[in-house]
């Protein structure tokens, strides 16, 4: 049987509009932005516009899109950035952050919020962390792992409040909120200003676009240091010779997930819920692990006790179906998901936990295959 691919949280295929879009820069249309010849700021001006084009998405200007070589960097950039201004600061995440928000905010004082058993962040104990002192706020939007949406709009509310008491006692430092939206920007509402964010990062490798592309929004009002020197380029927070092809790559990613979201959203909700109805029809001791209702539509992670998850994912392969048992990023550690144990889950059952995530291809015979598969395997 053909491939059946469940990893698109850790890859997404390039969309043939995105690859058609990207292709005129890799060879007639090559020149470096920052040349000052026509055809180089013809060149320009496509950048340009592809900044402006990710701006509409998130209600903001195009000079608060700074393009970068990934979430990871755009990640990196907003948490260096913003604590190298403000040396004396500390930070606040959720503990079920994506590592490169993680090891990037260990680098600083930092503290980490809990989340309960469905992996939401619990908003009261990380508002009880914050001191006068903290000066950045990360939070991801949705998780990589468990797919659980974080309660944004409900958390830039009380860092707002904590705004306006800081300043009616004369504290001048800022409290910015920073979400990580790689996994969120495929189905959720990207608008910054209706999420309350000061910083959201965009991966192009989480939606049909080319890896090794992003994108960190940067409000006009923070104060922030860059973190890569050169010759001055995008505002000169982020210098390096432009990707014009991936951000252009980017941009029609962008446009193709936010005019679809709605409609794709419904379509994988209804193959999550017969995926997770499979699962428990065939496996009556399954667990899905995190929220049912906050959730992504194409993510369903599961444990199934007492199982070796990746024995069993060596096998699906050998089937050819595609899936993981967590963070790709975190694979080859060979320890329990971070973002299970802070969920609560025992490193027993993190390790019989798997990780579905679908996507643009899949089908409901793709889903009714794996569970069989699954239960091949395991009978």
């Amino acid at each position: 049987m053909k491939p059946i691919y469940l990893d698109y949280a850790a890859a997404t295929p390039m969309d043939p509009a995105v690859l058609a879009a990207m292709q005129p820069y890799f060879t007639d249309r090559f020149y470096n932005a920052s040349a000052t010849y026509a055809a180089a700021q013809s060149v320009h001006a496509d950048l340009e516009a592809a900044r402006a084009g990710v701006a509409h998405w998130l209600g903001a200007k195009p000079g608060e899109v700074i393009f970068t070589a990934g979430g990871t960097e755009a990640n990196n950039l907003a948490i260096h950035g913003v604590m190298a201004a403000h040396p004396e600061g500390n930070i606040v995440t959720s503990a079920i952050e994506h590592d490169s928000v993680l090891a990037a905010a260990q680098a600083h004082t930092c503290r980490q919020a809990p989340v309960g058993a469905d992996g939401v962040v619990d908003v009261h104990e990380l508002i009880r962390l914050i001191d006068d002192d903290t000066v950045l706020v990360s939070v991801m939007y949705a998780n990589n792992e468990v797919g659980t949406i974080q309660p944004i709009r409900k958390l830039a509310q009380e860092l707002q409040n904590i705004r306006t008491l800081r300043k009616r006692s004369g504290n001048a430092n800022p409290l910015y909120f920073h979400t990580d939206a790689a996994q969120a920007a495929a189905y959720l509402d990207l608008h910054v200003a209706r999420l309350g964010v000061d910083l959201l990062t965009i991966n192009a490798g989480k939606i049909y676009g080319p890896k090794q592309v992003g994108v960190l929004y940067i409000g006009a009002h923070v104060l922030l240091t860059p973190q890569v020197l050169g010759g001055g380029q995008e505002r000169g927070l982020r210098s390096g010779t432009e990707n014009v092809a991936g951000a252009v790559g980017l941009r029609t990613a962008l446009d193709l997930v936010q005019n679809r979201r709605h409609e794709e959203a419904r379509r994988l909700q209804q193959l999550q819920t017969v995926f997770i109805e499979q699962l428990g029809a065939g496996f009556p001791d399954a667990i899905i692990n995190g929220s049912r209702k906050l959730r992504l539509p194409n993510n369903v992670h599961v444990t199934l006790p007492g199982t070796d998850n990746e024995r069993v994912i060596f096998a699906l392969d050998e089937q050819g179906i595609m899936c993981a048992a967590g963070s790709a990023c975190a694979a080859d550690k060979g320890e329990p998901s971070h973002v299970l144990k802070a969920m609560g889950v025992s490193d027993r059952a993190a390790q019989a936990s798997f990780r579905f995530t679908m996507g643009s291809s899949t089908t409901e015979h793709d889903v009714n295959c794996t569970v069989q598969s699954l239960r091949n395997i395991l009978a």
